[in-house]
């Protein structure tokens, strides 16, 4: 009977071969053998086990990374988002598409929802798919399913977020910055009640944000009461509920830094909702959005160009297409506050 697991990754004490990871994954080695040529017909589930197999013992391929010869390549390029009801990442796909366009690479696009085993299960399709790279904004901190995929030659970006031990490329934004000088325009305005909005603070944009947040009030020697900070809200209909909380307080805040466009969308409503009075609370958001200057509200944004950033990301994958034999590379785009 097969062994599998971590069981079997502590049994492969010299270098790992295929019939290794086929006993780990519970497969044949022919069909180790057809998922790391990125073959088709292999299914779904078997290639998320034979890449859980190849991260866990650390499987490399004795040949060089698959060719990338124009005659050799699929001219497909896998990309993973995290909220597909975003136009923020509509930006970043159609930057990364300007570029690709130009060598005749076509997109095969998938929703991870800020999952990660959606996230590990679109990795192994595009995989079978034979995509000649990926563009990920990973949705947490596995990175399993991303290093079997560069092992077997896959060049991989990650846009937006880092992950801990993951030595990628990566087109990142100044999150902290941005959110930091964000709300020092609040503080600069005489406001010391400042809410905050935000998205799980456990995700690297979340994590950034909130700590751009707090390291604003500790510049300015104020104190952050907790009860106004609150993160998690996912969608604009779980930030409309997070600002009616906070306009119900005993002590309101008298002003929001919002942590991106959904966030800011959902307390727009609840403000709305509330009533000509509460529309006058100053927000700052991070993240633009369509009409953000034409609202009725006193709003400022923290922006960015989510479309350059994608056309950096598709550029990096285009050099490893072509050949380059170059050290990971990181990007760091500005962040600029729009009064």
């Amino acid at each position: 009977m097969p062994s599998s697991g971590p069981d079997a990754a502590r049994a492969v004490s010299r270098a790992p071969t295929v019939r290794d990871v086929a006993d780990a994954a519970g497969v044949s080695p022919m069909t180790v053998s057809r998922v790391l040529r990125g073959g088709p017909n292999v299914r779904p589930e078997k290639v998320r086990s034979v890449l859980d197999a190849v991260a866990a013992l650390g499987y490399r391929r004795n040949e060089n990374a698959r060719s990338i010869r124009p005659g050799q390549r699929t001219g497909l390029l896998g990309v993973i988002i995290t909220n597909v009801t975003n136009p923020y990442y509509a930006q970043l796909q159609l930057g990364v598409e300007e570029v690709v366009a130009r060598e005749g690479v076509r997109l095969l696009v998938g929703n991870s929802g800020e999952d990660i085993e959606r996230e590990r299960a679109l990795v192994g399709d595009f995989i079978g798919r034979q995509v000649d790279g990926l563009i990920v904004v990973p949705a947490g901190g596995e990175t399993g399913h991303l290093q079997a995929a560069r092992s077997i030659g896959i060049p991989l970006v990650l846009a937006s977020r880092r992950l801990e031990g993951m030595d990628a490329d990566a087109v990142l934004v100044d999150d902290r910055g941005g959110a930091l000088e964000g709300t020092a325009l609040l503080i600069s305005e005489g406001h010391e009640r400042i809410g905050y909005l935000g998205t799980a603070a456990s995700t690297f944009t979340g994590a950034r944000r909130l700590e751009g947040f707090l390291g604003a009030h500790e510049r300015a020697r104020l104190a952050v009461d907790p009860v106004l900070v609150r993160t998690g809200q996912s969608d604009p209909e779980e930030a409309r509920r997070a600002m009616r909380a906070l306009l119900e307080l005993e002590r309101p805040p008298t002003a929001v830094f919002s942590a991106n466009n959904r966030n800011t969308l959902g307390a727009l409503r609840a403000l709305s909702e509330a009533g000509e009075r509460s529309r006058q609370l100053r927000i700052v958001g991070f993240d633009d959005f369509e009409l953000s200057g034409m609202l009725p509200f006193r709003l400022a944004i923290v922006d960015h160009d989510a479309r350059e950033l994608g056309r950096i990301a598709a550029g990096m994958i285009v050099d490893r297409l072509r050949g380059a034999d170059l050290p990971p590379r990181a990007v760091e785009l500005p962040a600029r506050l729009k009064r």
